[in-house]
């Protein structure tokens, strides 16, 4: 991820750097253009990886959010409160495989928009835990808390 980050900002100033090495002044005038494209250059980077830092610190507070949510669902005393996530995607994973195997038929567009909660309801578990998993990590690496 870093190396595309210095990749395009590194990108993204060439063409100047380029321009100051064809321009028919004195070496030392090229010499100080280039160290202020430089110095510009290192504002950009460390402000594109400042940005960065706060949206993966964002994201690692929203998955905890999610977490504390179902963590407290899951050790709630209702049973309902326990339960109904588990139920709700049993039931879609039902239908699902019903309508696989010719039981039920769901129309296209039906069958359609059923899908993309199912997704989201799968896809989010296995993408949380991963995250859950890797975050910390990601956070080690760069020094954060």
């Amino acid at each position: 991820m870093w190396q595309s980050i210095m990749g395009f900002v590194s990108g993204t100033f060439k063409p100047a750097a380029d321009l100051i090495d064809n321009i028919h002044t004195s070496e030392e005038e090229k010499l100080k253009l280039k160290n202020v494209l430089v110095e510009l250059q290192n504002e950009v980077t460390k402000k594109h990886i400042e940005l960065v830092s706060k949206q993966m610190d964002l994201e690692r507070t929203l998955l905890d959010a999610q977490s504390s949510i179902i963590q407290k669902e899951a050790n709630s005393g209702s049973w309902i409160t326990r339960s109904w996530r588990p139920i709700t995607m049993l039931s879609f994973l039902a239908i699902v495989i019903l309508n696989a195997l010719g039981i039920i038929t769901l129309e296209e567009k039906f069958a359609h928009d059923f899908m993309q909660p199912v997704e989201i309801g799968l896809g989010g578990y296995v993408i949380g835990r991963s995250a859950e998993k890797v975050i910390p990590s990601i956070a080690k690496a760069l020094g954060s808390k």
